[in-house]
């Protein structure tokens, strides 16, 4: 394989930078007031591009706005769930995670799945519930838990590396991984813009926004074709949010000059702007949003890694492995919170669009999921983190089909294509039993159409239908439920 994986450090960076008075000072806050106010729990939803987060979030607010029955989470299933509303998001410097344009998108005449994520955004969702515990239960009043639902873009965990690199050593892993053969022909017009450059010359801010312009290109091609994941940086060149057209987003890597450095050359002024980048937008977005997590769950594209082959499942475990050093699992407890600060105690790994799959290959998917993830799911576990692997779709565009075929049946799908005014039977192909398997290739691609959501979602009576989404609540929101 020609994938280069990423030089990682320990997750103690971010822990050193969380350290000390700053987090004592939040964890004793936290913990004063929480017995007089309602309980909250902050849901980080994230995961790589196309791997389902918009989609995941508003299939989960609608169905326990409406107060669908899910039989696998038990507060919905013994009714103990007995309302839910949107309320005002705690954060007013965050943007708000756009549900009712989503939903309107998926429930109208014509139904489109909502823009991806591309941004920051947070919504609250409050729900009313009948506890199990006895204790609970003789508390007056009603009994409510505060969902903050934050959808931020996986791309950007994959800054956490930049973290320990300077820019030349940064610049050294991009360049090297450009020149692979399977990289070389995307990043050839960005090489050969770089291969004419002075790095000493004058400056020429032009040059800036060409050159990124040029990288971003490279990154975007990568990114289509599964290619070097775990080296998308910076993950805000792709997913810029509010800071596009920025200076802080007008750099790329280059290559060591030899010779005398100018101080106003191009070199130095992209040092000095990959710096900045790291101080002004790597560093606040965990310090000031994802250290602040109560749980998470990541959503993973393991099928489309597959069907584009064995080097994009390679990077798509590296690039898990990146962005799971940026995690801070543990067991939390009221000493823990106050002296250490907050830890992730559930994390949720889910494969996404199991409805391209025959419900048989369903568990498979998830094991296959576990296998890409185990390290750093085993290091969490060691240190206190409730894991699970499971396989999902948030709203469930396809239907199964048995299909016969010069005397064999095959188990198919159907769905909805773009512009089809029927839906189209497609055979996806098996699963290997084994991550060893899937990394030397599959001999029956699966088939990678993009279904549309399925007409009349809003007639559904048991709401969006969904594979494993009823599992994923009662995992990440059971227990405080009870």
């Amino acid at each position: 394989m020609d994938s280069i994986r990423p030089t990682l450090q320990s997750a103690s960076v971010l822990q050193r930078s969380h350290a000390g008075v700053g987090a004592l000072l939040s964890g004793v806050r936290d913990q004063i007031t929480s017995p007089f106010s309602e309980p909250t729990l902050r849901l980080g939803v994230t995961g790589l591009s196309r791997s389902g987060k918009t989609v995941f979030i508003t299939s989960l607010v609608h169905n326990i706005l409406t107060a669908r029955r899910f039989p696998l989470f038990q507060a919905s299933a013994q009714g103990r769930l007995t309302a839910a509303v949107l309320r005002p998001q705690p954060n007013l410097d965050l943007p708000r995670f756009a549900y009712e344009a989503n939903i309107d998108g998926l429930l109208g005449g014509q139904p489109v799945w909502p823009e991806s994520t591309w941004r920051l955004s947070q919504l609250r969702l409050t729900i009313s519930y009948k506890p199990t515990s006895l204790l609970k239960r003789a508390m007056p009043g009603p009994h409510l838990l505060n969902l903050d639902l934050i959808d931020y873009p996986g791309e950007w965990l994959l800054d956490l590396p930049l973290l320990t690199l300077d820019f030349a050593d940064w610049s050294d892993q991009v360049l090297a991984a450009a020149k692979q053969p399977a990289r070389k022909p995307y990043a050839r017009p960005w090489l050969e813009a770089l291969g004419q450059l002075d790095l000493n010359g004058d400056h020429d801010e032009r040059v800036y926004i060409e050159l990124a312009q040029l990288y971003t290109n490279y990154l975007r091609a990568c990114r289509q074709k599964n290619l070097m994941i775990a080296q998308l940086q910076p993950g805000r060149f792709l997913m810029p949010g509010d800071l596009e057209g920025s200076p802080s987003l007008t750099f790329c890597p280059v290559p060591r000059p030899r010779g005398n450095l100018s101080k106003s050359g191009f070199f130095a002024t992209c040092t000095q702007r990959y710096e900045a980048y790291k101080k002004h937008v790597v560093r606040p977005f965990f310090r000031d949003h994802f250290s602040k997590l109560d749980r998470q769950i990541v959503l993973t594209d393991l099928l489309g890694a597959a069907a584009a082959g064995p080097a994009a499942v390679e990077d798509l475990q590296a690039a898990m492995t990146t962005v799971l050093q940026a995690f801070r699992p543990g067991a939390n407890s009221w000493l823990s919170k106050l002296f250490r600060g907050r830890r992730i105690d559930k994390m949720l790994f889910a494969s996404t669009k199991a409805d391209h799959l025959p419900r048989a290959q369903h568990d498979r998917l998830a094991r296959l999921l576990g296998e890409l993830a185990f390290e750093p799911a085993n290091n969490a576990r060691f240190r206190g983190a409730d894991v699970s692997f499971m396989a999902l779709s948030a709203i469930k565009s396809t239907r199964l089909a048995k299909v016969r075929e010069q005397g064999k049946v095959y188990d198919c799908i159907t769905g909805w294509i773009a512009g089809q005014q029927q839906p189209k039977a497609f055979y996806p192909g098996e699963l290997p039993d084994s991550l060893a398997e899937l990394k030397r290739g599959i001999d029956a691609p699966l088939a990678q159409v993009r279904f549309m959501p399925p007409p009349n979602l809003d007639h559904q009576q048991q709401g969006l239908p969904h594979i494993g989404l009823d599992r994923s609540l009662e995992f990440l929101l059971g227990d405080l439920l009870s």
